[in-house]
């Protein structure tokens, strides 16, 4: 590449990018890396929220519907800190919570969506070095460039 042509910013990133944020601190960090990049690139931002109920959490009374109280809980403070970033910067995004397998959801809405891009934060649990995190598998899948923050 000899340099020749116009030099063009900022118009060859995606234009659709997933994140999905789990209320972790890595999660967040995902968040924020992603808004930053929608705002730069005036992309559509898609912030997913999945609650995944645990399947031990259905062999005591009550503790499914705890465990999606803790987080409709996380998804109201998510959308109520989206709300104010709105307010400093023009972002178009949507947020969109759901309840199931984090994977499997983000994995859909990046395909409904055409995502160009998919970001998540790293997983700090120890077990998911041996069976693999939500990253991991998002990898895995190769179905769209996946950018995992620490």
């Amino acid at each position: 590449m000899t340099g020749e042509g116009p030099f063009e910013y900022g118009v060859d990133g995606p234009k659709v990018i997933v994140v999905g944020v789990d209320g972790s601190e890595t999660s967040l960090h995902a968040g924020a890396y992603a808004w930053g990049l929608a705002r730069r690139g005036g992309a559509r931002l898609i912030i997913v929220h999945v609650e995944s109920i645990a399947a031990l959490s259905t062999l005591t009374a009550g503790g499914a519907a705890v465990m999606r109280e803790a987080g409709e809980a996380v998804a109201e403070d998510l959308r109520r800190e989206l709300e104010r970033a709105a307010e400093r910067a023009d972002v178009r995004y949507e947020f969109v919570t759901e309840q199931g397998d984090p994977f499997t959801v983000i994995s859909r809405v990046a395909d409904e969506a055409r995502a160009d891009a998919v970001i998540v934060g790293a997983s700090a649990q120890a077990g998911h070095r041996l069976i693999g995190s939500v990253a991991v598998k998002l990898v895995r899948t190769g179905r769209w460039p996946v950018t995992v923050v620490p």
